[in-house]
């Protein structure tokens, strides 16, 4: 594919692009991503869709984890030359719940969505997670656990953390295996809410032990210190 589209671009002004995804055959819209300068020279490169997550603060190739892979077939870009249209060959489903689609939420009606999600087994329980609570930001707060936490707002959520962190403690020095593993469990949940709410991925906090990863624990703080 032509690399010449990256010289009609502005980094500067937009350093991420919106991208929609959009399937060849059907018409189908499958959903809205963004891409760096990086993730568009690799999809043009590749012929396969590459993005950056915001979440994730990272490049990411479409289905790299999942295997639903997408090929390039045709590439658009709008007026003001600052979004994208990518026509596609969705191999396997586009959304990480498993429907063939993002927009499948319809607002306007009542409606249930028709289409039932499927398990994608590849993506991580803590990035299911994540996204569970992404989806709880917009649920009723009567009907899902989750959602009832985010309305309460940070201070009920941050009580929870604390909460459990305690009872964890509590079985920590009960010496009772099973009890803190079920506690630390709870724990993780709920940071995970917490870090949900304010829009931390989980992978962010995987990167951050891997940087820590090898240095001493004297050189780690000296690091912290420095910035």
């Amino acid at each position: 594919m032509s690399l010449e589209l990256l010289n009609t671009l502005n980094w500067e002004k937009t350093p991420l692009l919106p991208v929609i995804a959009q399937e060849v055959g059907s018409g189908n819209v499958l959903m809205l991503a963004y891409m760096n300068e990086e993730a568009l020279t690799l999809t043009l490169k590749t012929g396969l869709a590459h993005y950056y997550s915001r979440s994730r603060q990272a490049l990411w190739k479409k289905g790299e984890t999942s295997g639903h892979f997408q090929y390039i077939k045709e590439v658009y870009l709008d007026c003001d030359s600052d979004t994208l249209l990518l026509k596609v060959e969705q191999i396997g489903v586009a959304c990480h719940t498993g429907r063939s689609s993002c927009f499948f939420n319809r607002i306007d009606t009542q409606e249930a969505p028709k289409e039932e999600a499927k398990e994608i087994a590849a993506y991580s329980i803590t990035d299911k997670i994540y996204h569970i609570i992404q989806e709880r930001k917009h649920a009723n707060p009567k009907t899902s656990y989750v959602a009832s936490l985010l309305h309460k707002g940070e201070n009920t959520i941050l009580k929870k953390v604390v909460e459990e962190a305690g009872e964890f403690c509590f079985a920590y020095k009960d010496a009772n295996k099973d009890e803190m593993v079920y506690e630390a469990a709870d724990l993780m949940f709920h940071t995970l809410v917490a870090l949900g709410a304010k829009d931390i991925h989980p992978s962010l906090i995987s990167k951050e032990l891997e940087r820590r990863f090898g240095l001493g624990g004297i050189e780690e703080k000296n690091s912290r210190n420095e910035h």
